[in-house]
Formats: structure tokens, C-alpha cells, sequence
């Protein structure tokens, strides 16, 4: 099982490769395939490795979120985000890259986030560290919209990230997993959407 990420260098870290292991876990077995041994045996790691990084099961999913958040954000690659003055052109572009790597060759760690995101429903405390791993996207997403000339940020930024996950969850988990749209179409997609919004 390869548990290097797929964008950007590979983490020497053994946090980092307990937390990938686990990730590449929840995409193959699901949430009842995760354990501290099978984390262990899948990194080639010895035997009580992962327990003394994450000593119980609510420690070992914490750090499968915090290391989703950082893969994620290389994915979204929020660092390119273009700046408000690029247009609404860009934007669009941005975004259509940023979903399409999500349901290519990123599918893995999009299975893993739906796996981890159904689980913090069970666990409040899994739910608080879920959300703020989500936060930093939503709250620049946000203010992206609001450049462009939202009238109403925050309920436009919901809709955009409702959409996505909405389009990620149909091709990746869902009865369109046979049919991944390509980068155009998801361009067109977010196009309509964003020219919607904005009144354009």
C-alpha cells in the first residue's frame, strides 16, 4: 500500500506516516479497517508504533484529520488561489483544478475525508477538529466571493462548497462513480454556478 501523498514530496515524519497510513486505511477498509495493528502492519512499522504516537482510537483519527487537512490543502492548492484582481476567470479556473485533482488522482484522500466525515457525527469531539480542518478553505473561499462582489459571503461560499463536495461525493462514492466529469466540464459547472451568484 502506497502512503505517500500524492502532491508534494513524501513526509519523512513517522507522525506523518501513521497518519497517511491511516488515511490510505479508511479509503481501502473503511472506518472498521483502521486499527493501531493494521496501521502498524500496513507502514511496515513494529508492533506498537502507532500506539505510542495516538494511545486511543479518538487520538489516531485526530491525527488522520489534522494530516487530511494539511494533504488537502496542497490538493486545493490554497497558496495559488488568484488574487481578486485576476477576475472571476480565475477563480473559476482555480477551483475547477482544485475539485477535478480531488476526484482524480486524489479519489483516495476524498474517500478518506467522507469515511472521517461520517464518523464525526458519532464523535463531538472528532466533529471539533474536523470542522476547524475545514474552516481555513470556507473562510478564504469566502473571502474570494466577497471580492468578486457577493452580496451574501457566506451563504454563496456554503452553496459553492455544497456544490463540490456535492459533485465529489456523486463521482467518488456515488452512482456517477463510473462517469468523473472532466477539468471542462467542471469548469462549465462552476462557471454557471459562480455567474448565478455574482448576477453576471
Amino acid at each position: 500500500m502506497s502512503t505517500s501523498s500524492p502532491v508534494g514530496p513524501p513526509s519523512a515524519s513517522r507522525a506523518d506516516l501513521v497518519a497517511d497510513t491511516a488515511l490510505a486505511l479508511l479509503a481501502e477498509r473503511g472506518m472498521r479497517g483502521l486499527t493501531h495493528r493494521a496501521v502498524d502492519e500496513a507502514a511496515g512499522l513494529p508492533q506498537g508504533s502507532t500506539s505510542n504516537l495516538a494511545r486511543t482510537r479518538q487520538a489516531l483519527l485526530e491525527l488522520a484529520v489534522r494530516r487530511l487537512a494539511d494533504r488537502e490543502a496542497r490538493v486545493l492548492a490554497l497558496h495559488e488561489m488568484p488574487d481578486p484582481a485576476a477576475g472571476l476567470a480565475g477563480l473559476v479556473d482555480a477551483l475547477a483544478l482544485a475539485t477535478h485533482r480531488a476526484l482524480t488522482r486524489n479519489r483516495e484522500l476524498t474517500l478518506a475525508r467522507y469515511e472521517l466525515a461520517l464518523e464525526a457525527t458519532r464523535r463531538p469531539e472528532l466533529r471539533t477538529y474536523f470542522d476547524a480542518a475545514g474552516a481555513r478553505f470556507r473562510d478564504q473561499l469566502a473571502g474570494m466571493v466577497t471580492a468578486m462582489g457577493s452580496t451574501d459571503p457566506a451563504r454563496h461560499a456554503l452553496s459553492l462548497v455544497a456544490w463540490a463536495d456535492g459533485l465529489m461525493f456523486s463521482c467518488v462514492a456515488g452512482s456517477f462513480s463510473a462517469e468523473v466529469p472532466g477539468l471542462g466540464e467542471v469548469r462549465a459547472g462552476l462557471q454557471e454556478l459562480l455567474d448565478g451568484m455574482l448576477g453576471r
